[in-house]
């Protein structure tokens, strides 16, 4: 519009519009973070992170924080709220949506090869406003995860420990808002109990934080150790649990659509699309390791060939794996286990229940998966202090989040944050409420990195992309398409409280963050 609209105005009501205009770009909310600028950050200097990690390491972080807790956990949470055992079908649904998601994020990473993932893409592509919404978001994606499986990890710790006859009191490893409802299980004789803090689970967030804290290129080398233990659990149980599987069980494949009201009273969608859209929001929490890769860039000794091989190849290698995982978990265990006493450490209890002659791979599964989620805890939490990092060298944030160790040259004081963060989610809010938050987080990331390749066709054409997104722009239009249908089936509550969040973030942003800003 412009002044070509201004002149067409009446001249009391041009002063006015003019005025207008020029305080909403005094005020820039909308300005652009320069690509040259951006490139100048990723250099290597004496106060940078080190370039440490290869293409393979980039491959197995992506492995390590996508199967995880979304795979064990959430995978049974969706077939007993949502879809039954048409969640395989909505694996197959969020891993299209993530392969058009994946593919506008490899572009992005090796055109803008530093870290901050998709707030770096969005300050550059769409303004200062929407980069610091994406950033904060980002905490529901990263933070907020790393809790959810940190409560993963405290429900197969008790799993573990029952091997040996050692139980933890249910209030000591539950969040105050859960009451035990457990009449079969682990916690039968504490039926009624209400739980008071989830102390495993903000230990295991407490222990990878001093080991992130060590270094990256360490923590990835633990991290590469797991994740061939816990794909290979994946494949054995996928392989032995086929001889197992109840036609029963999947009979109808998709539900007849219906509303399901769990024990916490809160009511899902179940069978039908709407189901199948729901089941596909809350096991996309189970993708969320490809995007993490994108925030180690500046920690990439060739971002620009390593980031899409590793975007993409933990990308295609998981999916697979999910949709065979999905089709024999609930091949093997009813809906109606995965309600009831199957509800927690699910795969153990199908391995324990059906498929007798196997306990020792419902122990070893138990070993494997405590591990594996200690991974996408590393991943989930080097992801969300690499985007403080950036935001901080910004000034969106404070100076603390971009400070480095003097020693191991990792954000600490970040880390340290973070660990009251997540470690005060993690201890007291329920696994659910946190997995569902992280997803619509995600989600909605997802969907602004997809807008940001197409924006950024038509704005710089001729900045060189090692990688491009083909069919553009169908494939970032459908991206945001799939996403956007699955933020629709997680249903009001998560909008409502993805709302929340962000109006928290404006009120932050315009009280510090506007007026702290260095791009002004």
């Amino acid at each position: 519009m412009g002044s070509d609209y201004a002149n067409d105005l009446p001249l009391n009501q041009q002063f006015v519009y003019l005025s207008l205009s020029r305080s909403i770009f005094n005020m820039g909310l909308f300005t652009k973070k320069p690509i040259d600028k951006l490139m100048l950050d990723s250099s290597d200097g004496e106060k940078g992170m080190k370039r440490s990690l290869g293409a393979g390491n980039l491959i197995a972080l992506g492995i390590g924080a996508i199967i995880g807790a979304g795979l064990f956990v959430r995978t049974a949470a969706a077939a007993a709220n949502n879809a039954g055992p048409s969640v395989a079908i909505a694996f197959i649904v969020a891993g299209i949506g993530c392969a058009f998601a994946g593919l506008c994020y490899a572009e992005f990473a090796s055109m803008i090869p530093i870290a901050g993932s998709a707030y770096t893409y969005s300050y550059a592509t769409m303004g200062e406003l929407v980069a610091w919404i994406i950033g904060w978001d980002l905490v529901l994606e990263y933070a907020v995860g790393a809790a959810t499986v940190g409560i993963a990890w405290s429900e197969y710790l008790n799993k573990l420990l029952n091997i040996f006859n050692v139980h933890i009191p249910y209030q000591w490893c539950h969040s105050p808002f859960e009451v035990c409802d457990d009449k079969l299980g682990l916690f039968a004789n504490q039926v009624g109990v209400h739980g008071i803090m989830n102390i495993p689970a903000l230990f295991i967030i407490f222990m990878l934080t001093l080991l992130l804290i060590r270094g990256t290129k360490e923590s990835a080398f633990v991290n590469g150790i797991i994740v061939i233990s816990k794909v290979a659990i994946v494949i054995i149980f996928i392989v032995l649990g086929w001889g197992y599987m109840n036609p029963a069980n999947h009979t109808p494949f998709i539900p007849p659509a219906s509303t399901y009201v769990d024990s916490q009273g809160v009511g899902h969608n179940f069978g039908g699309i709407w189901g199948i859209l729901g089941a596909a929001g809350v096991v996309f929490f189970a993708f969320i390791g490809f995007d993490a890769v994108s925030t180690a860039a500046q920690e990439a000794k060739n971002p620009k060939k390593d980031m899409p091989i590793g975007i993409l190849g933990s990308l295609v290698i998981c999916t697979v794996l999910y949709i065979l995982f999905a089709y024999v978990l609930t091949g093997v265990g009813s809906v109606t286990d995965f309600r009831t006493a199957g509800k927690e450490g699910s795969v153990v209890f199908a391995i324990q229940k059906y498929m007798s002659g196997y306990n020792w791979l419902a122990n070893l599964v138990t070993v494997a998966i405590l591990f594996g989620f200690s991974s996408v805890i590393l991943v989930m939490l080097m992801g969300q202090s690499r985007v403080f990092y950036s935001m901080s060298r910004d000034g969106l944030v404070p100076k603390m989040f971009s400070d480095l160790h003097p020693k191991y040259s990792t954000p600490y004081k970040s880390n340290w944050i973070f660990l009251v963060l997540v470690g005060g989610f993690a201890a007291f809010v329920p696994g659910d409420i946190v997995g569902d938050m992280t997803s619509i987080g995600t989600l909605f990331a997802f969907i602004l990195v997809c807008a940001g390749v197409w924006i950024l066709r038509k704005t710089n054409p001729d900045i060189k992309r090692e990688f491009k997104v083909p069919m553009v722009p169908l494939i970032p239009i459908l991206g945001i398409v799939v996403c956007g249908a699955m933020i629709a089936g997680l249903g009001w509550t998560n909008w409502l409280r993805l709302g929340g969040w962000l109006i928290i973030g404006l009120v932050i942003y315009f009280a510090y963050s506007k007026k702290h800003s260095k791009l002004k």
